[in-house]
């Protein structure tokens, strides 16, 4: 006996590409740096909040390619003489991403005390009702 995937049940057509988005996301990257939160704001609304101490706005690039919110930190190599007997906070670079769903668009994103928040919100999808004329064979 077979087993049917998800992207090959009868009944589920055109769910291919939910079976690669699942192992793309599987793929990614579970490490733990930044942290970060997600939560959910309102019934379509969520937020990201990504743990950024010690990078400033220009340090951060957001963007989002083919569905996935992708945040990059990379910091300038300094040029001060500091000498630290203890570093503690991380300088190191990172790129975070979030495999986002159809209709989940990026709104605003906020800086505030060394937390960067990503705001996103779904689309609500309009009911449409598309009647298909049935004609006659030959």
């Amino acid at each position: 006996m077979s087993k049917l995937t998800l992207g090959t049940h009868p009944f589920l057509l055109g769910f291919d590409q939910l079976e690669r988005l699942v192992e793309r996301t599987a793929k990614t990257g579970n490490e733990g740096y930044p942290p970060y939160n997600i939560e959910q704001t309102s019934d379509n609304s969520y937020r990201i909040t990504l743990a950024v101490a010690g990078f400033a706005e220009g340090d951060l690039t957001i963007t989002v390619e083919n569905r996935q919110l992708v945040i990059l930190g990379r910091q300038g190599e300094e040029t001060g003489e500091r000498v630290y007997l203890h570093r503690g906070i991380a300088a190191r670079q990172f790129q975070r991403t979030f495999v986002l769903a159809d209709g989940v668009d990026v709104g605003a994103a906020i800086m505030e005390h060394g937390l960067l928040h990503i705001d996103l919100k779904r689309a609500l999808p309009e009911t449409v009702i598309q009647k298909i004329e049935i004609k006659k064979g030959s």
